[in-house]
């Protein structure tokens, strides 16, 4: 935790709070009323208002954070920063007074020393790159991918595809509420914060990791880099990315030691119009569907679902990848349909056929070559299929 964070009054403009954020490089703020807290503004509840005058009071663009006090444990704590999106929140005493604020770098500094966490391998934690920005392209594309921002800075390539830098909230809060461009590149475009090139504005080189590394690697490397991510390379080119998201999903997911199917913890990336309620509540019911069939044969922990989407409209083409963390593996899939919920549904149902295949074949191999049944006189597809299963859940013979 850190004491005595930085605040900002509840009537204070939005300009002030602005400036506090990229004096202080931090991407939230508590809002004080007098000494009490009152909610928390974010760089991202301000830029998805990019249209509001900087005279604005913060009290008409604050959030209400997750309550946490001095003795929330480290689980509840991840949990209830991953269901609220942001990056810290306030801790307050039994007044309701501000304390401090904890953050996801205070808790992923300490992932190394979880055994439980630190122990998985990379390719198993990280989330697929997803969204890649250019080096060429103008900030103003940067907008659209503000949710994505907030996760985790984006991957910025060349022309040839080789990972140059990345760009993340502090980089864009640089550029777009200054009053003038100065520069070259931006006098060729008549000034304009938002055509700038991503690439005079990126932080490079970006930070990586080899795909060999561990979770606790990629935690004492954002430790050491103050970074909420870190690239997965294989080559030149960038293959994955692991975010303090990734990291503490894996905290909650595996921290309690009975888990119900409802207690199961879901991250969604990418999801365009994600703040709908009628789109969450629909994916809700069709997670909840596919994880009442995983579990019959095991018991789910974390699911993380990865949307990317093929064209602007939010019910266009879409290819959804799942990573599913079970108390007997990790199970993976990835689907391409029409649009994102009929990806998501056939992906939980291909985890649910992994699931439900794996758990077979567990139980032929415990009955012995003795006392096989007819469901083991499967194909060679089927055969194929269970022994990628196996190498995926680390289960190999």
């Amino acid at each position: 935790m850190t004491p005595r964070p930085i605040t900002v009054a509840h009537d204070a403009p939005l300009s002030k709070a602005l400036g506090l954020m990229r004096s202080h490089g931090v991407h939230e703020l508590p809002v004080l009323h007098r000494k009490r807290l009152t909610g928390m503004i974010t760089f991202e509840s301000i830029a998805r208002r990019a249209n509001l005058s900087l005279s604005t009071k913060v009290t008409h663009v604050m959030l209400l954070p997750p309550v946490v006090t001095p003795t929330t444990t480290y689980a509840e704590l991840a949990e209830q920063l991953l269901a609220a999106g942001i990056r810290a929140a306030p801790v307050v005493d039994k007044r309701g007074e501000l304390v401090g604020v904890v953050s996801r770098s205070d808790l992923v500094r300490v992932v190394p020393g979880l055994p439980s966490v630190a122990r998985h391998k990379v390719e198993e934690v990280q989330s697929p790159v997803g969204v890649v920005v250019k080096e060429t392209d103008p900030c103003g594309s940067l907008l659209n991918q503000i949710r994505l921002l907030e996760e985790h800075p984006l991957a910025v390539v060349d022309r040839r595809g080789k990972l140059v830098g990345a760009v993340g909230v502090a980089d864009l809060g640089r550029v777009l509420w200054r009053p003038v461009s100065a520069g070259k590149r931006d006098a060729n475009r008549g000034g304009s914060a938002l055509e700038v090139e991503v690439g005079t504005i990126m932080h490079n080189p970006a930070v990586t990791i080899p795909l060999t590394a561990t979770a606790g690697d990629a935690a004492a490397r954002m430790t050491s880099e103050k970074v909420s991510s870190v690239f997965v390379l294989v080559g030149e080119k960038p293959v994955g990315v692991v975010s303090q998201t990734d990291l503490l999903g894996l905290a909650v997911g595996g921290s309690p030691a009975e888990r119900s199917v409802g207690d199961v913890y879901v991250q969604v990336h990418g999801l365009r119009g994600s703040g709908d309620p009628a789109i969450l509540a629909e994916i809700d019911r069709v997670v909840a569907k596919g994880l009442h069939h995983v579990g019959r044969h095991t018991r789910p922990i974390l699911l993380s679902l990865h949307v990317s989407p093929h064209a602007t409209h939010r019910s266009g083409d879409a290819t959804v990848q799942a990573r599913l963390h079970t108390d007997r593996g990790i199970f993976y899939a990835s689907q391409t349909s029409w649009n994102f919920f009929a990806g998501v549904t056939d992906v939980m149902e291909e985890l649910a056929e992994q699931v439900r295949r794996f758990a077979e074949e567990n139980r032929t191999r415990r009955r012995g070559p003795g006392r096989r049944l007819a469901t083991d006189e499967s194909s060679t597809d089927d055969r194929e299929l269970e022994r990628k299963i196996r190498a995926a859940t680390g289960d190999e013979e």
